[in-house]
């Protein structure tokens, strides 16, 4: 019997594919990311069904969305000492969510063995979805003074950067797997903040009046100013929760364009992450027999509209990288299939000579990536956020919808872009005659896509 391929998904937080090298960007430095594009197949179109952490990384873990997996739409607060909303720093050792079976489970049943590497921010604990080894930190992000869980085991807290440490892990591990297939999930926690928090190198890599600017930073003629998002970039939860006192004030002259050149900076440092991946792959013989693919979890509004973080239905939140590599697959650029998070795990088992549940909602991929077919008869995907916006993307148009407390589409905030002609969606065709059945259809898709998908009791 011939092997199975090894899978390895590498996956970084909070990267859109605007920012990357292969994707178009000439200003940041990404050959690592690049090199793999080069390749395997990179889709020019993919998208994440919701941009937020935890609910896209539990979309890719079980190939169906966000209200189904998980049932609450974004990240799982519980409530704090004060009665507030409180973001618990582990995971529960229980399984209230994600209750169908995930790529570990599956690929653990036809003989793989299954490890996890770096951020988790899903419940519940890795232990409980499949995987037989997991390293993990703490849910809150920082660099330094990390503190990770080794399997069911008490946290500790590492010395130097914890992504230093969390390749020094995997490159071990690929050192000493020998001849068994394996699945890797590898999570890169930048270029998610705190952008202050890495190496002096990456830090003052890029110059900010070298940083490209998309137009639509642009509201009345005026760049965005927020020194709160300033600070919770520059430091996260240091800032906003710890009340750190060197986070009381910004560094001199800190505005759009310095805040993107240190996003820059821990993008680039993702992508040596990627090429120390790809060396321990090489070194070890097992480039020819491992399936990697790279992505983010979801992207960066940086500005954009005047809006920052994630978690808005527009192409900076939504559009992630996605390249695959590896036995099988063509070596081209995609720009036909919209590829969406939760095709991810239907096509992993598809690859590994699985077969696909009945739970999945997302559709195998492996057609497109062995180059058989451009598109599927499908190349959409339907986006939920926890602000109540829903959207479809197709591959020349954006449609969303706003949402009710009680999940029911609203009479206003309907937003309707054309992407091929307006890319920035500057302009609203929402509410005009333009191309009007075209809206009309895709907000009648969208209305059937909210009724009657299913969410967790």
């Amino acid at each position: 019997m011939t092997k199975r391929p090894n899978v390895i998904i590498c996956m970084c937080d909070q990267l859109r594919a605007f920012d990357v090298g292969c994707y178009g960007n000439e200003v940041v430095n990404t050959p690592h990311i690049d090199r793999l594009s080069a390749n395997g197949m990179r889709f020019e179109l993919a998208v994440t069904n919701n941009p937020v952490c935890m609910a896209a990384r539990s979309c890719l873990l079980t190939g169906q969305y966000t209200r189904t997996c998980q049932g609450f739409l974004g990240n799982y607060n519980d409530v704090g000492p004060d009665g507030r909303p409180w973001l618990p720093e582990y995971p529960e050792k229980k399984r209230r969510f994600l209750l169908d079976p995930t790529i570990p489970e599956h690929l653990k049943a036809i003989g793989y063995e299954t490890v996890l590497f770096g951020k988790w921010h899903v419940q519940p604990a890795p232990f409980l979805l499949g995987f037989d080894y997991s390293l993990y930190p703490r849910v809150h992000h920082r660099h330094t003074g990390q503190t990770f869980i080794e399997n069911r085991g008490e946290g500790e807290e590492v010395q130097g950067f914890s992504v230093d440490f969390e390749a020094k892990q995997v490159r071990e591990y690929l050192n000493e797997i020998g001849d068994r297939p394996f699945f890797m999930f590898y999570n890169i926690s930048p270029p998610h903040m705190p952008l202050d928090d890495a190496p002096d190198k990456y830090l003052y890599m890029y110059r900010p009046e070298d940083v490209p600017l998309r137009p639509n930073v642009y509201v009345n003629g005026k760049l965005p100013y927020d020194e709160h998002w300033f600070k919770v970039y520059m430091w996260d939860f240091l800032y906003y929760q710890e009340q750190e006192p060197y986070t009381e004030k910004l560094p001199e002259r800190f505005d759009l364009r310095y805040l993107i050149a240190r996003y820059y900076g821990l993008t680039t440092w993702v992508d040596d992450m990627v090429g120390k991946l790809m060396e321990g792959l090489q070194e070890n013989d097992l480039t020819d027999e491992t399936i990697v693919l790279f992505m983010s979890d979801h992207g960066d509004n940086l500005g954009s509209h005047h809006l920052f973080n994630k978690g808005r239905l527009i192409e900076e939140s939504i559009r992630v990288p996605m390249i695959w590599s590896g036995p099988g697959i063509a070596r081209t650029v995609n720009d036909r299939q919209v590829a969406q998070t939760i095709d991810v795990m239907p096509t992993i088992i598809d690859l590994c000579g699985g077969c696909i549940p009945d739970s999945v909602q997302g559709r195998s991929l492996s057609a497109v990536l062995s180059g058989s077919q451009d598109q599927l008869e499908e190349s959409h995907a339907y986006i939920e956020t926890d602000r109540g916006e829903i959207g479809l993307r197709t591959t020349d148009h954006l449609y969303g919808l706003q949402l009710d407390e009680e999940g029911n589409s609203t009479t206003e905030g309907d937003s309707f872009f054309d992407l091929n002609n307006d890319p920035y969606e500057m302009n609203n065709l929402a509410y005009t005659q333009r191309q009007k059945e075209i809206g009309a259809g895709m907000r009648s898709r969208l209305m059937h896509w909210n009724e009657n998908t299913p969410r967790l009791a």
